[in-house]
């Protein structure tokens, strides 16, 4: 792709975003969400298979219709109160279908059935940006309104989001989609804060971000997009392939690492707020998604030379492995080490 060519796309992307949590008009929420769907399109089709071409259409057809499902909340919504303001969203029926268009957008359940399809068939590169930068929107935009949502609404989409993340992670083979149902998991728990503690459900949403830049990055350097390829990743790069375990345990909320931080957060809320059943039904789903996470780091940490595994091998050693590690590793660890910073 010709340089203009991407830093117009990557100016798309980077705009469309910061218009969206900058505004407080919502055609001007929804102009950036369309400038940034736009923008992303081309980078989702560039590898140029059957593939990929799949999931732009059904990246596009998705993000559509939640638009379109926006601008009926809003402008219901102009209609009985004359404003468009973003704060001003009073009326429960278009707080629902807003609260629906919104969780569309971020790929919650049950309107996630395009992000492991999309994923899938989308580079590693492009995966990260579905699931870390094209979030930032749409989730800033539930953080304005959820002083107006109603409870239930956002414990009913987050609740389904856990029950099928942790469901849906456990057949997987292919990591690409692994990660795609462990986000609609982290979006579920975000959600369902939302409805208690906004900057809590705020502070759970960075620091799956932050988890998860890392573990595509590596991953993207390793060339590694299955279970077969994970559990010979130890030839290429010992580092890489036991940060990757590491990241895993973090995202799956294990203590003592960094993702368990936020869930203990959430909970201790819950409790505090006298909603004894959600918490304890939320930490009993979170061993669901812990299973599938488990069993990445097994196939990493226990399955190295010797196995009788009748896997290929990688033994061409990457001539740039050592340097992208050097930056890789440090950011890393800090997505694993974080939790002694978080406030209790």
């Amino acid at each position: 792709m010709p340089t203009t060519s991407m830093m117009m796309i990557i100016l798309g992307i980077t705009t469309g975003t910061m218009i969206t949590i900058s505004s407080h008009h919502w055609l001007t929420a929804w102009i950036g969400l369309e400038m940034n769907m736009l923008a992303i399109l081309p980078v989702i089709s560039k590898p140029k298979t059957l593939r990929s071409t799949e999931a732009t259409t059904k990246y596009f057809l998705t993000q559509a219709i939640a638009s379109a499902l926006m601008l009926l909340a809003s402008t219901m919504n102009a209609w009985q109160t004359g404003n468009w303001d973003i704060s001003q969203l009073n009326n429960k029926y278009t707080t629902t279908i807003m609260t629906t268009s919104l969780a569309m957008k971020m790929g919650a359940a049950p309107t996630h059935f395009w992000l492991p399809e999309v994923m899938q068939g989308s580079s590693l590169f492009t995966a990260l940006l579905i699931t870390t930068w094209q979030k930032i929107a749409p989730i800033t935009l539930m953080y304005t309104i959820s002083n107006n949502t109603p409870p239930t609404t956002l414990m009913t989409i987050g609740i389904l989001s856990i029950i099928i993340g942790g469901l849906g992670g456990i057949n997987q083979t292919q990591l690409r989609k692994m990660l795609a149902y462990s986000s609609i998991n982290n979006i579920g728990w975000t959600i369902t804060m939302m409805a208690i503690s906004p900057n809590i459900a705020m502070m759970n949403i960075t620091t799956y971000i932050i988890m998860t830049m890392p573990m595509f990055l590596t991953m993207t350097t390793m060339s590694t997009k299955t279970l077969q390829d994970i559990s010979t990743t130890w030839t290429t790069s010992p580092t890489a392939t036991h940060t990757i375990a590491l990241l895993m345990l973090s995202t799956s909320g294990l203590p003592p690492f960094t993702g368990f931080a936020p869930k203990l957060l959430m909970l201790n809320e819950l409790v505090t707020q006298k909603l004894m059943t959600v918490a304890t039904l939320l930490a009993i789903l979170s061993l669901i998604s812990l299973l599938f996470y488990l069993r990445v780091a097994y196939l990493i940490m226990m399955l190295t030379s010797p196995t009788t595994s009748a896997s290929s091998t990688k033994w061409r050693h990457q001539h740039n492995m050592p340097q992208l590690m050097t930056i890789l590793t440090p950011t890393a660890l800090t997505s694993i080490l974080l939790t002694p910073a978080i406030p209790y």
